[in-house]
């Protein structure tokens, strides 16, 4: 580790947090209805896809409508992006003649795609054409982020109203999500991918001669579009088969620097935007300090590890002080490429610019980690806060059973039934990770897909199902996953990881709806100062780490003692 490599982390972190303030505050006036700088171009708009879509805008939904609504447009969602994938050969913009997808394959894409996943079985430049690229893949990029901001701002209310038996309108929200919050912010970044040297053309490729006289053909195409969404949706979805470290989705450490910052805005601003819309702007404050010590901490032990490099290499006579740079881009180096793990890992994005299965063990742990965590650090575009708050819950239940007094949150009451429907949303990842990954541990149809034998197979296992059910979609390499049982399987932990964790998270979010919000009293626990942000850490910390220890003790824990022994897989 370098003071060097440090200073470029904490330049991108601080960009961040300089351009999220003013972001969250446009963000809470957006979703209130309040006019903002965008509203003369904008709201005609949205008139008319209210009008068009017979919306009223002034007629909000319960809970449950809310809930029902959000899971109707995510179905026709899934539908309509399999239809277009499987029917790929037969459609427009298809310069390349490709065949459409597998039923596994289609499947699998059309869930990743509409639960904000983007989990990529196949590659981009030699699978899909322009017109699934752009009318299937960008378009769901957007609606995801839209539908997890939503469902953010549904439960915020929930927390800001009294005895209110609604919490929004589902199409409202997500309008304004894509018309005021998505789309500007993706317009001008594109531009700005493009002057860094991202290529936004319809040729689908071109073709060059080589200095030994040879012709290569160039994948090319409408990258700067997707990629804008992909990293502001915290989408993660590539272009091309190699995501970020591709140098026409990432050409330079300036390209690197605005992609890391694009991960991070949406989200930590909508932390500001909860404060807000509140009325406490501490409460915001207190949950991004819980957040970024925990990032944090990720970014040091990849680091860390990535730099210390491994006594395999010093025993081939590699000088150990370069750090391990084996799949990592030099144009990125050790630094950047150990806080574009973690952030893509904190988030849900899935984006990456090195690959995870490169990493010294304990490298690759931190990723893997931060998923599991249920990547809330600040997590997806809208689902790492409702995720980050359903934390909130359980750490004040814990708070209250500490000192004998009803747990009590913003002003709201936590009583039994809103416990229960927070441990079951937790519970959720823990099923579908270790669950799935049992199997597939013991299964010869889910084995033959493995790259690697020993400690190193079983954390490509557990990195896939983690990356599924966690909707994060980033891979750990040395996995062929383009079969059968990996489509379909990782696909049902997709839609688990998404639409069974909402669920419950939405039922609390009525129940918090209707309670009324009560004033602090000299008995309530403040859930603004540092006690609070240790006990959610703390709680983080324990639900994730008891659940998934056993597995990581005998994946890259075990791998990394054997490393040090001189075995590797």
């Amino acid at each position: 580790m370098t003071a060097q490599g440090w200073l470029q982390i904490a330049i991108i972190l601080a960009l961040v947090l300089i351009a999220a303030v003013p972001l969250g505050g446009y963000m809470a006036r957006v979703y209130a209805g309040e006019r903002t700088v965008l509203s003369p171009l904008l709201h005609p708009l949205e008139r008319l896809i209210y009008r068009v879509g017979g919306i009223d805008p002034a007629r909000e939904q319960s809970a449950l409508a809310y809930t029902l609504a959000m899971l109707a447009f995510n179905l026709a969602g899934v539908l309509l992006l399999y239809g277009l994938l499987r029917l790929q050969g037969l459609l427009p913009l298809n310069p390349q003649g490709f065949d459409g997808l597998s039923a596994d394959l289609a499947f699998n894409t059309a869930v990743s795609f509409v639960t904000n996943t983007n989990w990529q079985s196949y590659g981009g430049e030699t699978t899909m054409s322009l017109f699934s690229q752009m009318a299937g893949l960008t378009v769901q990029n957007f609606l995801s982020a839209a539908t997890g901001l939503a469902l953010a701002v549904a439960l915020a209310r929930a927390f800001a109203r009294s005895n209110a038996a609604e919490v929004g309108h589902f199409f409202v929200d997500m309008t304004r999500s894509v018309l005021y919050v998505l789309l500007p912010l993706a317009v001008v970044t594109a531009l700005v991918q493009v002057g860094m040297g991202v290529p936004q053309t319809l040729v689908a490729a071109v073709t060059a001669t080589t200095v030994e006289g040879a012709q290569q053909t160039i994948a090319m195409g409408p990258v700067a579009s997707q990629i804008a969404i992909k990293q502001l949706g915290t989408n993660g979805g590539g272009f091309f088969n190699v995501n970020a470290a591709h140098p026409f989705e990432n050409p330079s450490p300036l390209s690197n620097a605005l992609e890391i910052w694009q991960m991070l805005l949406v989200s930590t601003a909508l932390v500001f935007a909860f404060g807000r819309m509140i009325g406490d702007r501490r409460q915001a404050r207190a949950l991004l300090v819980a957040i970024g010590l925990i990032l944090l901490a990720g970014v040091a032990l990849a680091y860390w590890a990535e730099a210390a490099g491994t006594p395999v290499l010093a025993a081939a006579g590699i000088d150990p002080a370069g750090g391990n740079m084996e799949g990592k881009e030099v144009r990125f180096g050790l630094s950047a490429s150990a806080l574009f793990a973690a952030v893509t890992t904190g988030l849900s994005d899935g984006g990456v610019n090195a690959m995870h299965g490169s990493f010294t063990p304990l490298g690759g742990l931190a990723p893997l980690f931060l998923i599991q965590l249920g990547e809330i650090l600040p997590g997806g575009v809208g689902s790492g806060l409702y995720g980050l708050l359903v934390m909130a819950v359980i750490a004040v239940f814990v708070g209250g059973l500490m000192v004998g007094r009803t747990p009590e949150y913003l002003g709201k009451k936590i009583e039994a039934k809103d416990v229960k429907m927070a441990m079951l949303a937790i519970l959720i990842l823990p099923t579908a990770i270790l669950g799935f990954s049992a199997v597939a541990a013991v299964l010869p149809a889910a084995l033959a897909g493995l790259g690697n034998a020993g400690p190193h197979g079983l954390s490509e296992i557990l990195y896939a199902y983690s990356s599924a059910a966690g909707n994060n979609g980033s891979a750990f390499g040395g996995l062929s996953a383009n079969t059968p049982w990996w489509n379909i399987t990782l696909g049902i932990a997709m839609l688990l990881g998404r639409f069974a964790y909402i669920v419950p998270m939405m039922a609390i979010a009525g129940s918090l709806a209707a309670k009324t919000r009560l004033a602090p009293s000299a008995g309530t626990f403040p859930t603004h100062g540092l006690l609070f942000v240790g006990l959610l850490v703390g709680v983080i910390l324990i639900l994730g780490g008891l659940q998934f220890f056993p597995a990581l003790a005998l994946g890259p824990i075990a791998e990394q003692v054997q490393m040090l022994a001189g075995k590797t897989f």
